[in-house]
């Protein structure tokens, strides 16, 4: 342990308690990657406040030391996000994991960051209340408004931004500031709650979070439409949205992927470019929506459509799809997962698609493409060689080709991922002279630049 490092863990062990400050090696790789390929890089003490009054005091602490700050939840960014590559002070809030209220008249929920998806709505049920934002991943809800999470259920519900009422952050100095209300709409002000959702850590620390639940719908199905390819089976998506049917989710998966979803899964699905629906509703209005998707499906050549009532064959299909990453990691071992992320209008997500399938084969890296094509937003699963520089080559290659594709098509280089460490090189294209207006903020707030510098872009 350097000077320095020895006194900042005094100085933090002056405002917070001995076992909430850590400077141990295992705990310290813990916190230096993410499910990212990115490389590790460790930071120099981990601290876990329980209170915003500790992350108050830990960053007062690093404003003064100019110490870099970097928020953690679990680990499961895909982007570098929360890699403290500046080292430094890592914050994790696994110990802020209380939900504080629940107000179901409101249909509002209070929490502390550290409270992961799966825990919150495991109390909201108790409540005929769910929250809907659902990456895959069990992660934190701080951590998810920093990356604006968004998932299968966007298509229907919005992204983290469209659920958050209101944040408590702390700032870079320490002062702790609120970013809205329980107000359902205002016109008062600038819209601070816009601006903190997706700045991934370099604009402050969330401490608490006010979201937005909603009913659990009376009557949910969720099926299978299989399609001869790729583009029938997005266009078919497409013709659906322009139907104006509601639609719960709405999830592409090509045939590579289905192939290793059958692997991991044990199951027999169709290995073919294949549609995972799910509709919410009464149930009137339920099985009018399914036989006017049927219909729509059947415009594109679709090969069949089976749909699933019972809970147990629902969950089981919901969790081929969200275990794919693991069904890839698991076929292809010694290898790392890189999983890409671009969002285009949906006019142009078919053709954006089959480009992507075109180049995937181009390079010749084992992966396959899934998305949340009810928004635009697909990835490409990729399994490479982290030491291999070649394949490492290959898979930047191809990630910037569909990523200037997308840019040039009005879309963006991350749909939900955030931009991390990742996804810096295409911010100047992607918003030009605005940029310069988020840099000017970034200086306003963090002028020592400690909140987890080195990400989004550099000043």
């Amino acid at each position: 342990m350097t000077v320095a490092v020895e006194l900042l863990v005094n100085q933090l062990k002056q405002v917070l308690l001995e076992e909430q400050v850590s400077t141990n090696e295992t705990v310290r790789q813990l916190h230096g990657k993410d499910e990212s390929h990115h490389m590790m890089s460790l930071p120099d003490i981990v601290v876990f406040p329980r209170s915003t009054a500790d992350v108050s005091a830990i960053l007062k602490i690093a404003h003064a030391q100019r110490v870099p700050v970097v928020p953690f939840g679990v680990g499961s960014s895909l982007e570098g996000n929360a890699i403290p590559i500046a080292h430094g002070i890592s914050i994790d809030f696994s110990e802020m994991n209380t939900i504080l209220e629940v107000r179901p008249d409101d249909l509002l929920v209070k929490v502390q960051p550290g409270v992961t998806r799966s825990q919150l709505n495991k109390e909201l049920k108790k409540h005929g209340l769910q929250f809907t934002v659902d990456p895959g991943a069990d992660a934190t809800l701080g951590g998810m408004a920093a990356t604006n999470a968004s998932g299968t259920t966007a298509v229907r519900y919005g992204v983290m931004r469209d659920q958050v009422r209101d944040l408590e952050v702390v700032l870079a100095d320490g002062s702790v500031i609120h970013t809205g209300n329980l107000a359902a709409k205002s016109s008062s002000g600038y819209h601070l709650n816009g601006l903190f959702v997706g700045s991934e850590g370099t604009l402050g620390c969330f401490t608490e979070l006010t979201l937005k639940v909603y009913g659990i719908p009376e009557f949910v199905t969720a099926g299978r439409a299989v399609f001869d390819t790729v583009g029938n089976a997005v266009s078919a998506v497409t013709a659906l949205l322009q139907a104006g049917i509601s639609i719960g989710r709405v999830e592409l998966i090509d045939e590579s992927s289905m192939k290793q979803a059958n692997v991991y899964n044990d199951t027999s699905f169709s290995e073919k470019p294949t549609l995972f629906l799910e509709f919410h509703g009464n149930e009137a209005g339920m099985h009018a929506d399914i036989a006017f998707a049927t219909e729509i499906f059947e415009d594109y050549s679709c090969l069949s459509v089976e749909f699933e009532h019972d809970n147990a064959a629902r969950n089981k299909l919901w969790e081929a799809r969200h275990s794919l990453a693991y069904a890839y990691i698991h076929a292809y071992p010694g290898k790392k997962l890189m999983s890409t992320d671009v969002c285009v209008p949906i006019s142009v997500l078919a053709e954006t698609i089959l480009y992507a399938r075109e180049q995937l084969d181009h390079v010749g890296l084992a992966g396959g493409l899934v998305g949340h094509v009810g928004d635009g937003n697909f990835h490409a699963l990729l399994m490479l060689n982290p030491n291999d520089t070649e394949e490492q080559a290959k898979a930047d290659r191809f990630n910037e080709q569909i990523v200037q594709y997308a840019l040039l098509r009005g879309g963006t280089c991350t749909g939900e991922h955030g931009v991390g460490i990742g996804k810096m090189k295409y911010q100047a294209t992607e918003h030009g002279s605005s940029l310069v207006v988020m840099k000017s903020i970034k200086a306003a707030l963090d002028p020592l630049n400690i909140m987890n510098p080195g990400k989004i872009f550099t000043l």
